[in-house]
């Protein structure tokens, strides 16, 4: 064989599972086609769509500074300076990981990969690649669009509006989850007049009702129309506008808009690749097939990050790529990802961030469990910054206490859930986590009133 391993994919997933194995001694290799090496999570995901939503923050706290006696008049944005700095960020991120790529202990070889055999990977340019095992990190890639005449009237998407550099007069979001609910603030906040359609009866249909609809509350108040139970019926051009067609609880309803915004999401980024040569197997979804362990239908290959799921998040999928490498080296395949500390955040203002099971998720699965909650409306510091808005809640197990999983609607939501986490991995009670000793005033004292509550 040519290499012991190569990794399919050089973005955050693939680059962690090959840097665990060349670590080790292994002859690896990494192919990725990309026109620009670095992977999502660099290019035109977390980085950039965090870079901006920062600016459209600080816009949204400089209007918002009067009532402290601070006046500062119109506030305007240029975005042809916010996206340069956007693009800087970028471009340095990028070409750090682009060196790591490039002078790593292992071959990088550019060119678009397809399996031809069990061990066989044809790389375009550079001719077939054989190995002892694989592991598959291709990342995802934007989903079809609902409609066909979606693409005929034209839409944003995630990956073409991080170089928009107008604000639109107005703008339709189509989705509730995550990316498009940060990218609907993202627009408000620089001044758009948006409106949101969602298919289900509430905002982040995953996670508890109660955190979606606290998130939708919180927007409405800042000038957003959230539409919940819509039915998409077609896209058209109005004039100068582009319309939406569609039901409203059962109701033909039509909006026009300067802009569209598809945020309904990626999809795994799979087809192509030859699976069916080496016996990989694929869900519906387009999601290669494989266990906690990693491993797929094929023994000797193994998949990591967004072309797997569950989630699509980087701290996830380099979890994935490492448990996978260490399997490959172990030879055993016996480590598993541990799923209990799950976490997923929402960069909104107030943010939402979960870790580990939700409360529907932990009675679904047949647990009995205790919750508390203490909004931020009634806590000194985010009364101080002007945050009214949300809450924090705790899961329990009623018989032994344990912690099971916590959720945050409100400031810095995304930082402060990093205690629960930390809890989790201990595996504390709510008593333990209640004890533990906390600043004040601080936002991250507010944990301790509803553990204080479960203990």
């Amino acid at each position: 064989m040519d290499f012991d391993s190569v990794v399919v994919g050089a973005g955050s997933a693939g680059f962690a599972a090959a840097r665990t194995m060349a670590a080790a001694g292994q002859r690896v290799a990494v192919v990725d086609g990309a026109r620009q090496l670095g992977g999502l999570c660099i290019l035109r995901g977390c980085m950039p769509t965090k870079a901006l939503l920062h600016a459209a923050e600080l816009r949204h706290a400089i209007e918002a500074a009067r009532p402290w006696g601070i006046e500062t008049g119109s506030v305007r944005i240029d975005m042809k300076a916010l996206l340069a700095r956007k693009d800087a960020f970028v471009a340095d991120f990028a070409s750090y990981r682009r060196q790591q790529l490039e002078t790593g202990p292992f071959r990088l070889l550019r060119g678009q990969a397809r399996f031809v055999g069990p061990n066989t990977l044809h790389v375009e340019g550079q001719g077939d690649v054989t190995a002892l095992n694989f592991v598959l990190a291709t990342g995802s890639v934007m989903a079809p669009p609902p409609l066909p005449s979606l693409d005929e009237v034209g839409c944003l998407t995630s990956d073409t509006a991080l170089g928009l550099d107008v604000v639109p007069g107005s703008m339709v979001v189509l989705g509730g989850g995550p990316v498009a609910m940060e990218f609907a603030q993202y627009f408000a906040r620089l001044g758009a007049r948006v409106t949101v359609l969602q298919r289900g009866d509430r905002l982040l249909s995953g996670m508890d009702p109660d955190l979606g609809e606290e998130l939708a509350r919180a927007l409405e108040r800042e000038g957003l129309s959230i539409l919940t139970g819509t039915r998409l019926l077609g896209f058209e051009s109005h004039g100068p506008a582009k319309r939406v067609r569609f039901l409203h609880h059962g109701v033909e309803r039509f909006l026009d808009a300067d802009e569209l915004f598809n945020g309904l999401g990626r999809r795994p980024a799979t087809a192509g690749l030859g699976l069916e040569h080496v016996g990989v197997r694929v869900r519906p979804s387009g999601h290669v097939e494989c266990d906690a362990t990693q491993r797929t239908s094929a023994p000797h290959v193994y998949a990591a990050g967004d072309c797997c799921g569950p989630l699509e998040v980087v701290h996830v999928a380099i979890h994935q790529a490492e448990v996978a490498a260490r399997n490959i080296l172990a030879g055993t395949g016996m480590e598993q990802v541990d799923a209990r500390c799950r976490l997923v955040g929402v960069f909104t203002d107030p943010g939402v961030a979960v870790a580990g099971l939700g409360e529907r998720a932990a009675r679904d699965a047949g647990r009995t469990v205790r919750v508390a909650s203490h909004p931020f409306n009634d806590h000194g510091k985010s009364m101080i910054r002007g945050c009214r808005d949300g809450f924090v809640k705790l899961v329990a197990d009623a018989a032994t206490g344990e912690l099971l999983g916590g959720a945050c609607v409100g400031p810095d939501a995304c930082e402060l859930i990093h205690e629960v986490v930390v809890a989790l991995a201990a595996r504390m009670t709510a008593s333990q986590l209640a004890r533990v000793p906390h600043y004040h005033p601080t936002l991250s004292e507010i944990w301790t009133y509803p553990a204080e509550e479960l203990g």
